[in-house]
């Protein structure tokens, strides 16, 4: 169930920012343009922050590092927070 949600919440994600990059384009305008890029640059900040606050959490990703950092600047939370999850679990049972 929680995975259906993280998934939902990251298609969310995604849509902020296609929109505000069909904004950019040109290809939506006016108040919804605006509002979407508003949003996606929000998130991007907040997404940065915690790229900052969580990275050892971001560095348990068993691809590339790269490839988790950007995986948090687009999910955030959704990304490094299963990752902390697994770990802590991890310890727990050694």
């Amino acid at each position: 169930m929680l995975n259906m949600i993280f998934t939902l919440l990251k298609a969310a994600c995604l849509g902020a920012y296609i929109t505000a990059i069909a904004g950019i384009a040109g290809l939506i305008t006016g108040e919804l343009s605006i509002r979407a890029q508003n949003l996606a640059l929000a998130m991007l900040l907040i997404h940065v922050l915690e790229l900052v606050f969580m990275f050892k959490h971001v560095r348990l990703y068993r691809g590339t590092l790269q490839m988790s950092i950007a995986l948090t600047l687009l999910f955030g939370v959704l990304h490094w927070r299963p990752l902390a999850r697994e770990a802590a679990k991890s310890s727990r049972q050694v």
